[in-house]
């Protein structure tokens, strides 16, 4: 048993230590806050890391192959406005405005895909005009915030298990007893961990997932081996626009408002990188998966969780992210220094 975690942790030592890394400081911060280790504060981290572990996930299947996609924030913010749309009025039409929403992110992550492929465009290059295109759309669906989004479901999905259960009539007439076992988890945290890892972890087992895999290790090597590479680049931009639809739907939800904010979708984008590369993900491509990037989207997370509890100045707070963010960038680069003959970096 001993050999195999060995093994394990060999063969993933990003990961590993990412995972060190997100418990030791969220242990601290959980120390440090005066409030630590109750529902209140795990509900609120929870809810302040979904966006950013949606767009983390978003970006690692383009990193994985060895690209970038810059358009996962403006994705983000123009189904966000779409959402503040669409997600309102009965039940029904609410879920309805949910699929159309998730369908408008998948549809423009397809999008993405098939310029690559069809276009020959480089990754970084495509989706940085492509990202323009969602930001002016969101604009123009939202040009200044708002939206009426129910705001029962707003507070279901934000809290805990039992808030949830008691919003929607599921705890009452003594029926909550079977809940007290989960009754405190978050319910943005079930949100982030089954639709993420319910959607990447079958993705990552097909051929087409492995496929990803192997085109960042070598994309030459994929084709010559028969390895369907064009369904892959299609399929990997298209599940980074679901994940960003996620991403900016929850955003509505938890604001119960829409707003096409450009800034905010650079930031997060740049996060997202920053994001994947602190879960152990290779920005040369093949080396990685999203439950790692999820990982690093908690560490940046908490970080910005300490600038609270410890009354950082907010002149400084950029600072220190921007240095995160650095050097977050830099450990993926640190591969490339230790190779001496440069076609390795192709193999």
């Amino acid at each position: 048993m001993m050999t195999r975690l060995n093994a394990w942790v060999g063969r993933n030592r990003g990961f590993t230590g990412a995972f060190i890394l997100f418990t030791v400081i969220f242990i601290g911060y959980q120390f440090l806050h005066p409030r630590g280790f109750s529902t209140a504060v795990f509900i609120q981290n929870a809810n302040e890391s979904v966006v950013i572990g949606f767009l983390a996930m978003a970006q690692t299947v383009p990193v994985l192959m060895g690209g970038l996609d810059l358009s996962v924030g403006a994705v983000m913010t123009l189904t966000n406005t779409i959402a503040s749309h669409l997600v309102t009025g009965s039940p029904l039409q609410m879920v309805g405005g949910m699929v159309i929403t998730l369908a408008a992110g998948t549809a423009f992550g397809l999008m993405n895909g098939l310029i690559v492929v069809i276009g020959r465009i480089q990754p970084i290059i495509a989706t940085l005009a492509t990202g323009a295109i969602a930001s002016g759309l969101a604009l123009l669906i939202r040009p200044s915030p708002g939206g009426d989004i129910s705001s029962d479901l707003n507070w279901a999905l934000t809290n805990s298990v039992f808030d949830f259960a008691e919003t929607y009539g599921f705890a009452e007439n003594g029926n909550a007893a079977w809940l007290q076992p989960i009754a405190n988890i978050p319910v943005p945290l079930i949100i982030l961990l089954v639709l993420g890892i319910g959607v990447w972890v079958p993705f990552k087992r097909t051929v087409t997932g492995r496929t990803a895999y192997a085109v960042g290790s070598a994309e030459g090597a994929a084709y010559m081996s028969g390895l369907p590479v064009s369904r892959a680049k299609i399929a990997a931009f298209t599940l980074a626009g679901f994940f960003a639809s996620c991403a900016g739907l929850y955003l509505a939800i938890q604001t119960s408002s829409g707003n096409a904010d450009i800034n905010q979708a650079g930031a997060y984008t740049l996060n997202s990188i920053a994001a994947v590369v602190l879960g152990g993900t290779s920005l040369l491509g093949g080396v990685g998966g999203a439950i790692g990037s999820l990982i690093g989207a908690g560490i940046l997370r908490v970080i910005s969780f300490y600038f609270r509890i410890l009354s950082i100045d907010p002149l400084l707070q950029s600072l220190i992210e921007g240095l995160v963010l650095l050097a977050a960038v830099s450990i993926g680069a640190i591969r490339t220094f230790r190779i001496k003959n440069t076609l390795e970096l192709f193999r």
